[in-house]
């Protein structure tokens, strides 16, 4: 199948909130989004389209996107990693940890080039069988003000590839990595040892950040990085799935000790 985006710009999911949502004469419950993201994969060069967390998200249900955006948002639910509840932890979102972790293994299925953001990392650790801590300070100054932090990035990785090998980021969370799901390495880390990037060994372009890269209007790159490889996987479609082995190639980032937690 060949997606509409075949022509020109990949088609780029996105994942959205479910919550209660004003406008105008209204006040319901609403599939919604910053539109951050949406900028920032036009900008990139792709069309995004929006994913509510509702309905049945599998690998033949997403077979018609090029690449998938799993974007910031509450705390996953720490039942979903076998932890107990910490006070501190949000109010739980079934629908939307079901579904984006559906999403999350189905765009793994396919080998669909995948950027996660913020919660969307923790999304894709814990699809793979990782934990996350469920409180760290430092990260999340003030609620809608984004903490700018310094980060390293390990040579070799892909990461190091679009941002080099250090680099600012906006950073608004209060949860972060603990135990790392199969597959993933930490590629970059804070001052303080939080993960801040993780990549999967193996995949096309599987990229998780634990910043917000789509509140920099300025810096595109990671957005740019997914729709090059989106596109990429546009002109192989007409010849083989997107889950020949033929379109993965291993990363080659430094891990010290891939088995590391964030402290």
């Amino acid at each position: 199948m060949v997606s509409n985006g075949s022509s020109g710009r990949p088609l780029i999911g996105v994942s959205t909130y479910l919550e209660r949502t004003k406008f105008g004469v209204w006040d319901v419950e609403a599939a919604v989004l910053h539109r951050d993201y949406l900028d920032s994969v036009v900008r990139a060069g792709g069309n995004p389209v929006l994913l509510p967390p509702v309905g049945t998200w599998d690998a033949d249900s997403i077979g018609f996107l090029d690449g998938l955006v799993l974007a910031g948002g509450a705390d996953v639910d720490p039942a979903l990693y076998g932890r107990p509840r910490d006070p501190r932890t949000g109010p739980a979102r079934p629908e939307r940890d079901v579904a984006e972790l559906n999403l999350t293994r189905a765009a793994l299925k396919l080998d669909l080039p995948l950027l996660a953001v913020c919660r969307g990392m923790q999304v894709l650790n814990v699809a793979l069988g990782g934990t996350l801590i469920q409180h760290v300070e430092g990260h999340n100054p003030a609620p809608a003000v984004y903490e700018h932090t310094g980060i390293s990035v390990a040579p070799g990785s892909v990461l190091a590839g679009i941002v080099g090998l250090s680099t600012t980021v906006y950073c608004h969370h209060h949860q972060a990595l603990d135990t790392l799901g199969d597959g993933l390495r930490v590629i970059a880390g804070a001052p303080d040892g939080t993960v801040e990037a993780v990549e999967l060994t193996g995949a096309r372009f599987v990229l998780g950040v634990q910043s917000h890269p789509e509140a920099d209007s300025e810096d595109d790159r990671l957005f740019a990085a997914l729709v090059s490889a989106s596109s990429h996987g546009q002109a192989s479609r007409g010849h083989a799935s997107r889950g020949h082995a033929s379109h993965r190639h291993a990363f080659h980032g430094h891990v010290s000790n891939p088995d590391r937690s964030t402290r």
